[in-house]
């Protein structure tokens, strides 16, 4: 096995050990969304060591959400709740997602969430 190969299953192990940890918390439901179709563990910075606040528990469609350049605005809706989470991962990630979209009511909800400010200033740039 090669030497790159080695660290990202150890990386990919790693997150792993937050399964359960991560599923409970989430209340086994998609932690932007609350749907509970096709749960993953979803990496926020994915450049980070894992940890509880830089994991989130996110369904198939919020993964393809946080994948996507563009994106519905209906979509996008149901990520205005996660905006109020303690969690990073579930906050900012879902802030980053819907700043794409540059929908007045996105830069709202983005505007008024208790996302870390430096990150809300560069989201909402013009």
């Amino acid at each position: 096995m090669a030497k790159g190969d080695k660290i990202h299953k150890e990386h990919l192990d790693a997150v792993q050990l937050f399964g359960k940890q991560i599923s409970k918390r989430a209340g086994f439901r998609c932690e932007w969304c609350e749907g509970s179709d096709g749960l993953r563990l979803w990496e926020y910075r994915p450049e980070q060591e894992p940890s509880a606040d830089n994991l989130a528990l996110l369904c198939e469609s919020c993964r393809a959400l946080s994948a996507s350049k563009s994106a519905d605005t209906h979509a996008l809706r149901s990520l205005r709740n996660a905006l109020w989470s303690e969690v990073p991962a579930v906050a900012e990630g879902a802030a980053v997602v819907l700043a794409r979209c540059r929908e007045p009511w996105a830069r709202e909800a983005i505007e008024v969430s208790l996302i870390d400010e430096a990150l809300k200033a560069g989201l909402l740039r013009p």
